[in-house]
């Protein structure tokens, strides 16, 4: 079967061959439909993030997909049935831990987890992958065709529970969301924000141009687009309106320490993006009063559990089709997959800087 893969410090996917594997005791065989791309893919394949299975010299890409399978094996699952993989895994030789045990595998610390498609164990990028059942979540035929939303859809919805939570000791009452980046998953939680949770305002921050189509989805979702060339995190609730809830996914570093100035009394910020290492110099007495004399909370989120995945599905049936539709902006074949990794910036590499999110088709819906 064909796969794509990348070797440490290689800078580009390759197109390789490997045998169709066979699934263990509890495993079904999936055959793959579409795996998304994004931005943590790139960082594997530029060696910032991730790595290979040990003793293993590359790694599968690959862990937004979806599928269909093709031998249950065994499991309670169907022959035919339309399946998301969840994304953690016990690490290698052991069979579970107390975060698998409990159904929180996003809870795990580095060491008690692997990652598929980004670190310690192979992805979804490849015609066939097989799982254990309790890892494959069913989704719908109609919603099949773009299933490999689901894993980052299911992101936010639990950086949404986490930062709600650290606000549930008292009657909160937010009305006013930030999202800080207006790529896909900024634009998927934007929508969110928007439509199947009901917030009237809701903006969302980025550094593109107009027109752009990425900024003409936030038009269309009347969701306000703020410029950061022209207006900083901090400069926000002067010029706009403090917020009750700072999303971010940027990855810049300095948009977690900026996000306690931009929240209203009693907000929350969720930090989604992982930075790399960068020294920077902040007001740290103040921004500690802020949290303190303001009841402001920060938290922390990454990955999430089958019940996310489940939630996901259901937010992503709500969203309108629309949304979806512009989102994403390529679904490649395996003739052409390395489009799907193109840089839009990189002249290169594209033709134009109006990708948003891409995808790899490896076998019909």
């Amino acid at each position: 079967m064909k796969a794509i893969a990348v070797e440490p410090g290689a800078g580009t996917p390759s197109l390789i061959d490997l045998p169709v594997p066979e699934p263990a005791p509890g495993e079904a065989l999936v055959r793959t439909l579409r795996v998304g791309v994004d931005g943590t893919d790139d960082e594997v394949i530029a060696g910032s993030h991730g790595g290979v299975p040990d003793g293993d010299d590359r790694l599968v890409l690959g862990h937004e997909a979806v599928g269909v399978v093709e031998d249950p094996n065994g499991t309670d699952l169907e022959e035919g049935q339309y399946v998301v993989p969840t994304v953690r895994r016990p690490p290698a030789g052991v069979e579970t831990n107390d975060y698998f045990e409990r159904g929180e595998p996003d809870m795990a610390p580095e060491g008690a987890y692997v990652e598929r498609g980004i670190v310690g164990a192979h992805g979804f990028m490849a015609e066939y992958f097989t799982s254990p059942a309790d890892c494959l979540v069913p989704i719908s035929a109609d919603l099949a065709p773009v299933g490999f939303l689901v894993e980052p859809i299911s992101i936010t919805e639990k950086a949404i529970e986490h930062a709600a939570a650290a606000r549930s000791a008292f009657d909160w009452q937010p009305e006013s969301v930030l999202v800080l980046g207006n790529g896909s998953l900024g634009l998927l939680t934007a929508a969110m924000f928007r439509t199947t949770m009901g917030y009237d305002r809701v903006y969302c921050l980025g550094r593109r141009d107009r027109p752009h189509p990425s900024i003409a989805i936030l038009d269309e979702l009347d969701v306000t687009y703020i410029d950061s060339r022209e207006t900083s995190v901090p400069e926000i609730p002067e010029v706009y309106e403090p917020m009750d809830v700072v999303y971010e996914a940027t990855g810049y570093a300095k948009h977690a320490f900026e996000s306690i100035e931009a929240l209203a009394p009693n907000g929350v910020a969720a930090l989604l993006g992982v930075p790399g290492d960068w020294s920077f110099e902040v007001e740290g007495g103040r921004l500690h009063r802020e949290l303190v004399l303001h009841n402001k909370a920060v938290v922390g989120s990454v990955n999430s559990n089958r019940d996310h995945f489940a939630s996901a599905i259901d937010t992503m049936a709500g969203l309108p089709s629309w949304v979806i539709e512009d989102v994403v902006s390529g679904v490649y074949g395996l003739e052409e997959y390395e489009r799907a990794f193109a840089d839009p910036t990189d002249d290169a590499t594209a033709d134009d800087d109006t990708t948003i999110k891409t995808a790899v088709e490896f076998s019909h819906i």
